[in-house]
């Protein structure tokens, strides 16, 4: 369970204020897997961050019982100059869980060969991508943070995303951002609209879609209309 209370959140930018999460309160239930939709720059991204705790909100609490994930393909953590294996390593470390299961794991599954035993500087960006969402999945989470790692390498390497996350989420929880329809269908139960800084909550994902899709359209949906 993940509770937002009163959580507000503004950038400023060349002296231009944008309001990504005004006095947002919600919770997230235990062990549901939730689409968070809206626009590109209303906020998702941010929220997603500040629920795993690398960004902090202007104001507001966010509450969570069980562990939660930092969102899952984060690259932008790993150190430079340690090998892919060392980066795992190191983060098996920090989470408390057997370094060499860890290695393992994530070896086989992101599909590095040899770059695996190779600094990290030397990959491309879709090399870290594989690299972080292999790390991602090699700890268990009560909750993931995902933000449309699935669209990551090629469509054998996105099935197997696909795959491991469908498993993960048999025990455990999910906030899903994704501009896949079709991804959030399979993989949500319920999902929320972010749109200027307030948050609309579906309990069926498909109604939040069809939010989602008038908003694409520039119009409100039905239900909204005076």
């Amino acid at each position: 369970m993940i509770e937002l209370r009163h959580l507000c959140k503004t950038y400023t930018l060349n002296g231009i204020k944008k309001t990504v999460a005004r006095d947002l309160s919600y919770v997230f239930p235990s062990r549901e897997s939730v689409g968070l939709l809206g626009r590109n720059g209303a906020g998702k991204s941010s929220l997603l961050r500040m629920i795993a705790g690398t960004m902090d909100a202007d104001s507001g609490q966010i509450f969570h019982n069980g562990t939660v994930s930092w969102p899952v393909g984060f690259a932008g953590s790993f150190h430079a100059d340690l090998t892919g294996a060392q980066n795992a390593k190191f983060v098996a470390r920090i989470y408390g869980v057997d370094t060499d299961e860890m290695v393992e794991f994530v070896r086989e599954f992101a599909g590095l060969g040899q770059h695996y035993h190779l600094p990290v500087r030397t990959y491309s960006s879709g090399m870290r991508s594989r690299l972080a969402f292999g790390v991602s999945m090699a700890i268990r989470f009560d909750t993931y943070l995902i933000d449309e790692v699935t669209s990551v390498g090629d469509g054998a390497f996105r099935a197997k995303s696909e795959a491991i996350l469908q498993h993960r989420l048999q025990t455990s929880g999910a906030i899903i951002v994704s501009h896949s329809m079709d991804l959030l269908r399979k993989m949500c139960k319920s999902g929320v609209v972010l749109e200027n800084g307030r948050m609309f909550a579906y309990p069926r994902i498909e109604r939040a879609i069809e939010h989602h899709e008038y908003l694409m359209k520039g119009s409100l949906p039905p239900w909204m209309r005076s």
